[in-house]
């Protein structure tokens, strides 16, 4: 890919978070261009691609077709290494959705992979290009906290059961990889772990409250950082009716709080406290999923600013590529969200504190 040439990306998997991925893709016609679409069900990729304006084609024809560049990965969560690892062994640069996959060897054999074709991967976690993670970021980096000691990550959202019936993969342990925590919570994981850096031990409890489902549907652990901050940790999709995730972060000189993807409060010592609200995007995902506000883009029910994050992350893809450096959330910053999720599940099946 040269200097002003679009990436011309496939897009794998054609279900519920796809169309989020396609008009993301359409609103940056300088830099993209989805050129096919693929899904096991060829049906539902003919639809897909019809809605999309693009071209439905057997996976194995895009991994064959040089003018593929990248591939956009928006299968089931446990099927991003089978149909990412391929394509970054054919030379192509790969998106994948969150999480990575669904086991640490999963997401080994996509870094082995990268490393092996030199081709890009990035994995998706939007709400790091969010305008607050972007302001909260900004606070830690001028040192505004003093020594940050202590974080809360909460994500107390609510599915129906009929969120779970509707995809056959969804709360099963092999391809949905757990529930609240590995699916819904895994955003905020990430954020937690780009405050405060790598996590040295984990004690976890999970629990199935609310759904008929083989996962949890509530999750809850204790952390330690690396430098010695110390975290707590919840996640569900059982707590009515749903409110926005929320990451506070506490240090020596002040206090910040990220609320769905707004600072709602920042604290400083000797200065007034600045607060606000989460957008409605936030409440919205956090009482209906993706559906929800997918739906409020197509419907206009709702104003809505659904998708902006995930343009500035493909955006992000497509300039890395381009420039020949790492994404902003490569394969190890996805591989970390995965590892600290699946040490709270066996911390919580043998009933002990984890070393990571």
């Amino acid at each position: 890919m040269t200097s002003g040439q679009r990436l011309r990306v496939a897009l794998v998997g054609c279900g519920t978070i796809a169309p989020t991925h396609a008009r993301a893709l359409a609103a940056l016609p300088d830099d993209v261009e989805l050129v096919a679409c693929s899904d096991v069900v060829p049906e539902r990729a003919d639809a897909f691609a019809a809605a999309f304006g693009t071209t439905a084609r057997p996976y194995a024809d895009v991994l064959a077709d040089p003018d593929v560049d990248a591939v956009s990965v928006c299968t089931p969560s446990g099927r991003h290494a089978e149909v990412g690892v391929p394509a970054l062994l054919a030379g192509k640069h790969v998106v994948v959705e969150k999480p990575m996959d669904v086991t640490e060897e999963a997401c080994d054999a996509l870094l082995a992979a990268q490393r092996s074709s030199g081709a890009r991967l990035a994995v998706v976690s939007q709400h790091r290009f969010d305008d607050g993670t972007r302001r909260l970021r900004e606070v830690l980096d001028s040192g505004a906290l003093g020594r940050l000691v202590a974080a809360d990550c909460r994500v107390p959202w609510f599915r129906t059961q009929e969120y779970y019936d509707a995809e056959d993969w969804r709360g099963t342990w092999a391809l949905d990889g757990g529930g609240a925590l590995m699916n819904q919570g895994i955003h905020t994981v990430d954020l937690l772990l780009a405050a405060c850096g790598p996590a040295v031990s984990v004690e976890g409890r999970i629990a199935t409250v609310a759904h008929a489902i083989e996962v949890e549907d509530l999750a809850t652990a204790s952390v330690v950082f690396a430098d010695g901050t110390l975290a707590t940790l919840m996640a569900s999709t059982a707590t009515a009716p749903g409110l926005p995730a929320r990451l506070a972060l506490h240090g020596t000189e002040g206090s910040v709080v990220l609320e769905g993807d707004r600072i709602t409060l920042l604290a400083l010592r000797g200065q007034d406290a600045v607060h606000g609200l989460p957008t409605a995007d936030a409440v919205q995902v956090a009482t209906g999923g993706t559906r929800s506000a997918e739906r409020a883009v197509t419907d206009g029910s709702v104003a809505t600013a659904w998708g902006e994050a995930h343009r500035r992350q493909l955006l992000d893809f497509a300039r890395s590529v381009r420039e020949g450096r790492a994404p902003v959330v490569d394969g190890e910053a996805g591989r970390a969200a995965v590892g600290l999720v699946r040490a709270v599940y066996r911390s919580a099946r043998e009933g002990t504190r984890i070393t990571l």
